[in-house]
């Protein structure tokens, strides 16, 4: 399948009915978001959503890689999985050493297609370049304000391209954009990315920082800015692998900016680093949490451009399952290869579970040859790129299937029976985690649930797990639970707030992901015989500031109620926030404990 345009993978998807087309005005301010969040989240009628009216000269397609067909599509491969085999193929180019003539010649050949993947320069118009606007007004786009206390209206799926001054590297990157005023808007880079890097060494120079951002275009384009790419490799190279085609790019017209040709819009600008950081949001993020206020370089807009025909690219983040997290599915089929490749090649497979957020549960499964490989490979992980931002890793035996979570758990239960396999850590942690001491540091864990060939081996569980539901002001009593249970089982106790007890399993492990801090929060109880391993997963007191979870409000969710069947032409879904706005014990973005 060729999907080089959002048209075309539009097309794509009408021929699969894999989208709804809703022709009635719908309001970008909070209404998309409240439809978006009911169909991502049906086991029925999770399809891509195409909104052709929103008050402006633009449709606005979301929710497009919203599950494993979709995503498979955009990156025009027949699975997910199929991508793992396709790097696989690769790596082994440079891995396999060839063993006759025949071989050798077909080795140069392979090696030859990869030049097929390097971007190229073209000195014509863009497709992108077809209309210009008039005056430069970033709100005549309709960019979507995602949940009731946002800071404003943010684009969501934006391609940042910046470059390294130093050496004219280019990189792309996908960092939200609060829309401040027609001509201004803010530049959420966290300090570990590379778009802050490229800002830093800007200030260095007194020198303004050139941006672009593209929308748009072949959806391999917004994929490849989320990817986690090596430093100072062209994440133009990844799309042109994936499509077996180069990307061919196009100057921008007032910097200096190299972007591809075909994407739907592109908004020119530049960032001063001589300017004081602005306030930039709340917003409701991908971790189901409210991202707080923070400071932030803005960049100043010089132009916007577009292709005929338009289509404006959005997503929207919040409580799991969302978009976001097929498209970290489809890196974590991508990037595997290369982790056994570059790492660690004793790893079997590695999953992320929607409920981990992407950094807070790793599973990963191994070829263990010796006691302690798992806190190895661990330790090396987080030691690599993005994986540095892991909280939680669980290690198995490569013949566990970690995408099964009954056999997970059972795993867990059975194979855990000692405080020994327990490795605490400290480092890293993703900007956006709001559970540990310092914003951007703090506990990691890791559990070896390998098999001890020095420990019998049964069929029942050592481990029973049990849940406790206790107000967040009360203190936790582990006294009374360090003790062995009738069955002479140890004791893993997870302890949540009581309007917890209703929730999915699911939910429940989001939320205690989201609240520990591994190092601060895992209480080990060792009594010899047992044990017992107490986690507080409830709010905390501590000298941060503490965000809300995101839900939408009453308002809101009834005027869809009103119009669902009439705008989707389906049965009623009531919103996902209604099971979790128990959860919401003060108004705003930040809470109060």
């Amino acid at each position: 399948m060729s999907a080089y345009s959002l048209n075309k993978f539009i097309e794509e998807l009408i021929k699969s009915d894999d989208i709804i087309i809703i022709d009635e005005l719908v309001d970008y301010n909070l209404e998309i978001t409240e439809i978006v969040d009911r169909l991502s989240k049906s086991n029925d009628y999770n399809k891509a959503i195409l909104f052709k009216n929103t008050g402006t000269n633009f449709p606005l397609l979301i929710n497009a890689f919203g599950s494993d067909e979709r995503m498979a599509k955009a990156l025009q491969t027949n699975s997910l999985e199929c991508l793992k085999d396709k790097v696989s193929e690769i790596i082994s180019l440079y891995t396999n050493k060839p063993e006759n003539v025949r071989q050798k010649v077909g080795m140069f050949f392979d090696l030859a297609k990869i030049r097929k993947w390097i971007p190229r320069r073209t000195t014509r118009k863009g497709e992108c370049q077809e209309k210009v606007f008039e005056t430069v007004d970033i709100q005549l786009l309709p960019i979507l304000k995602c949940w009731p206390f946002d800071g404003g209206r943010f684009i969501t799926l934006p391609c940042v391209h910046t470059v390294c001054p130093e050496n004219g590297t280019l990189n792309i990157g996908m960092y939200r954009m609060q829309v401040f005023d027609s001509t201004t808007v803010g530049m959420h880079w966290h300090k570990h990315k590379t778009g802050a890097r490229h800002f830093n060494e800007y200030k260095k120079l007194g020198l303004k920082m050139p941006v672009s951002v593209t929308l748009g275009g072949d959806p391999v384009y917004t994929f490849v800015a989320t990817a986690p790419m090596p430093e100072n490799i062209n994440e133009y190279l990844l799309a042109g692998f994936l499509r077996n085609k180069p990307v061919k790019m196009v100057k921008c017209i007032t910097n200096d900016i190299w972007v591809p040709e075909d994407v739907d819009i592109v908004i020119e600008g530049y960032v001063d680093t001589s300017e004081d950081l602005i306030i930039e949001g709340p917003f409701g993020d991908h971790t189901g949490f409210y991202s707080l206020t923070d400071l932030y370089p803005k960049m100043h807009i010089t132009a916007i451009t577009h292709r005929k025909g338009a289509i404006y690219p959005a997503t929207v983040v919040g409580v799991p399952p969302m978009e976001d997290a097929y498209i970290a599915k489809a890196t974590e089929k991508i990037f595997t290869p290369l982790i056994k490749f570059a790492l660690a090649p004793e790893v079997a497979d590695l999953h992320m579970p929607i409920w981990g957020v992407a950094h807070n549960l790793a599973l990963v499964s191994i070829k263990k040859e010796y006691q302690g490989q798992a806190f190895k490979v661990a330790q090396t992980m987080w030691g690599a790129g993005q994986m540095m931002f892991n909280k939680t890793l669980l290690v198995f035996d490569e013949s566990v299937d970690i995408c099964n979570y009954s056999e997970v758990t059972e795993t867990i239960l059975k194979n855990l029976h000692s405080p020994s396999q327990i490795l605490f850590s400290q480092g890293p942690i993703d900007i956006l985690d709001h559970s540990t001491n310092v914003m951007g540091f703090g506990g990691k864990v890791c559990i070896d649930l390998t098999k001890d060939n020095t420990v019998q081996d049964g069929n029942e569980a050592r481990v029973e797990l049990l849940f406790h539901y206790i107000d967040s002001e009360k203190n936790i009593d582990s006294n009374k639970w360090s003790r062995e249970t009738s069955e002479g089982k140890s004791q893993i106790v997870v302890v949540l707030e009581p309007e917890l007890e209703s929730l999915s399993n699911g939910l429940k492990t989001w939320y205690l992901l989201n609240n520990i801090d591994p190092q601060r929060d895992i209480e080990i109880r060792d009594k010899g015989s047992h044990f017992s391993i107490i986690i507080d997963g409830r709010k905390k007191r501590h000298n941060r500031r503490w965000p809300n979870v995101v839900t939408m409000d009453e308002e809101t969710i009834f005027k869809v109620d009103k119009k669902w069947e009439q705008l989707t032409k389906l049965p009623f879904i009531k919103s996902p926030s209604l099971d979790v706005v128990k959860l919401v014990k003060t108004k705003g973005a930040e809470t109060t404990l």
